[in-house]
């Protein structure tokens, strides 16, 4: 004990030693705080490396080491904090608690959104703060070793700078001024340090890792330093080579296109959560229980175009994939305006527009961004489905009640004249139960090798596809019986989660392995269907039957023109100029080719995909749909 207080003594500098050891207590100050400004980031890399478990990561840890760039750039972050807070507060343990809170928070939460759905923290994710804890909420997540020694570090971390570094900042100067100078310092390394493409490219990792694959390439970097730079992402950012004039001008070219009369139908269009077909994947397709929940499906799709959305996302982020169909952007940023969209369009043309959505209206900020996409009327549980389906149980059974409300709704409207509908099921939201099957036992371990936890993941998936399944041909049978013509479009925004680190795909053999085409489709494909009934077919004079193709989101109301025989505004005659160079524009730089998935294009086909990039930012940035629209007299 006599040993221990002497060694406090000793590192302690005691009340008034500043004066006669000024240099000791300066030397002493900036080493400790320092150090412990450095040991917050490396913990951070460590909640980074262990974060994906595909990855060797006791090697990625190590590899963090190896590249001086990757570790300035992660550590400095929770060094300038800790120094900025000293001033601020003037307390070594608040400083310590200021660097520690936020840098440890951001890795932890990072940590456990890509255990869970396979997808970094981004700086943009902060926007969306409500949305992120009501859906981690229904997740389970583990208190491992890392969150131990996390708290663990916090403990002896606020005690050690409490007990062990001098005492506060004496004066109101000094801290001005050191608060000023780290402020400075801070802000300054966003712009010119941690947000800068070039910095970003010498950060490199590529050892370990795919680098096809966004997480991989996320977590090679660490986590603070990566997550940082997607704050540039935060607000517009036109494309590379971006010129307002030019894209204006392009944009100019293409001009908008009235529907005529006697070819106006209906279009109901509903987004299928996390709806995909797994009798793709190999170890499913012969599977008869499996066959047999997507029987009515495929028989579906014998009566209509039919192919695969290439999305962007992977088990959530649904909203890329709805308002890539309705707008046609491929990309694009946080909506807060009116933005000109094939909505508008159709609103210009006469058309009701209108949609459900069976959960709450600031999911995604829905009941807002709707309106700016030019619907007039959106039912959420907020205003309809409340008093039909608790919200909670909408996650588990809600499609057969929203394909009837649809049915009727559309029914009701379209006596006023043609409509377009909308839609976003809620049903089959992940995640799925791994520790029990909660019905009928589609795959048991014996008849597939699997595990009794992916068994149970994949049984609670397929007994709500069952639902969804039987609720939408259920839905195109009611539009076959209507004597109004109307096409019905269904498509998936994403691929289901299915256990963390996707262990239950791993398990049925899909590697995702993105520098293959295989390994791409299986993590980025769903299914999509155009289908219409007899009385659209007659107008239409179109069968509405075939192969209808595989392409990106944005694309896919182009499809849907394409058949009804509608040219559409200018923007979709540019998409189709742009589609016939490659059908695919992903947001990692992927286009499909003749020979496959390439990050390549020759310069003829690089210009016109450039083009399209910078009208569609154009579009969305720069014309006012109501312009488009004339309104009503207030």
């Amino acid at each position: 004990m006599k040993t221990w207080k002497k060694l406090l003594r000793i590192m302690r500098v005691p009340r008034g030693a500043e004066k006669e050891h000024p240099v000791a207590q300066g030397v002493w100050l900036t080493f400790s705080l320092t150090l412990l400004g450095i040991c917050v980031g490396i913990l951070a890399l460590l909640f980074a490396s262990e974060s994906y478990p595909d990855l060797a990561n006791e090697a990625l840890f190590f590899s963090y080491f190896h590249k001086p760039l990757i570790l300035v750039l992660n550590l400095l972050p929770p060094v300038l904090l800790i120094w900025l807070f000293y001033f601020i507060t003037g307390r070594a343990w608040s400083a310590f608690l200021g660097s520690f809170l936020p840098s440890i928070g951001i890795a932890l939460v990072n940590y456990y959104k890509i255990r869970l759905r396979s997808d970094p923290l981004l700086a943009v994710d902060l926007r969306l703060a409500a949305e992120a804890g009501n859906i981690v909420g229904g997740y389970t997540l583990d208190l491992n070793w890392l969150v131990w020694l996390a708290l663990g570090c916090l403990l002896a971390g606020t005690l050690i700078a409490a007990l062990l570094i001098g005492r506060k900042v004496r004066g109101w100067k000094p801290r001005l001024l050191g608060t000023a100078v780290f402020l400075g310092l801070t802000a300054a390394s966003v712009p010119l340090l941690f947000t800068r493409t070039d910095v970003y490219k010498r950060a490199d990792n590529p050892e370990l890792i795919n680098p096809w694959s966004d997480v991989e390439v996320f977590v090679s970097k660490g986590c603070l330093y990566p997550f940082l730079y997607s704050s540039r992402d935060m607000f517009p950012s036109p494309p590379e080579g971006y010129n307002e004039e030019e894209a204006a001008a392009l944009l100019g070219q293409y001009e908008d296109a009235d529907i005529p009369e006697e070819r106006k139908v209906s279009v109901l269009g509903v987004m299928l959560e996390a709806f995909c077909d797994l009798t793709d994947l190999p170890l499913l397709k012969d599977q008869e229980t499996v066959t047999q929940v997507y029987a009515p499906w495929h028989a579906l799709e014998e009566q209509s175009v039919s192919g695969d959305l290439l999305t962007n996302i992977f088990a959530g982020g649904t909203v890329d994939t709805e308002w890539g169909f309705l707008t046609g952007y491929s990309a694009h940023d946080e909506f807060r305006r009116n933005t000109d969209s094939y909505v508008w369009y159709l609103k210009e043309q006469g058309y009701q527009t209108f949609g459900s959505h069976p959960g709450y209206g600031w999911f995604y900020n829905r009941q807002n961004v709707n309106a700016w996409l030019g619907f007039d009327e959106y039912w959420f549980t907020e205003n309809h489905y409340g008093e039909l389906v608790d919200p909670v149980g909408a996650i588990y059974y809600s499609d057969p009640l929203l394909a009837d409300e649809l049915l009727k709704q559309l029914k009701a409207r379209v006596k006023e004249g043609p409509c377009f509908s909308f839609s976003v099921s809620y049903q089959n939201h992940g995640p799925y139960d791994s520790a029990k099957t909660g019905g009928t036992a589609f795959l048991t371990p014996a008849g597939t090798g699997m595990s009794e936890q992916s068994c149970n993941i994949f049984n609670n998936y397929l007994k709500g596809v069952s639902y969804t399944v039987e609720a939408m041909t259920g839905l195109a049978a009611g539009l076959e019986e209507m004597e109004e013509p109307v096409v019905l479009v269904l498509f998936g925004d994403h691929k289901p989660w299915a256990g963390n680190g996707n262990s239950a795909y791993a398990e049925l053999g899909s590697l995702f392995d993105m520098s293959t085409e295989q390994g791409f489709r299986e993590y980025y494909s769903t299914p999509y269907i155009i289908w219409a009934n007899s009385a659209a077919k007659a107008v239409l004079q179109n069968d509405f039957t075939g192969d209808g193709g595989d392409f990106s989101p944005c694309f896919l109301m182009t499809r849907v023109f394409d058949l009804c025989g509608w040219k559409g505004p200018g923007f979709m005659e540019l998409s189709r100029s742009v589609r016939d160079v490659t059908p695919l524009l992903h947001t990692q730089g992927l286009y499909l080719k003749e020979d496959g998935i390439t990050d390549t294009l020759s310069e003829e086909d690089a210009r016109v995909v450039n083009g399209f990039l910078g009208a569609e930012y154009y579009r969305e940035n720069n014309v006012d749909p109501l312009e488009r629209v004339p309104q009503s007299p207030s």
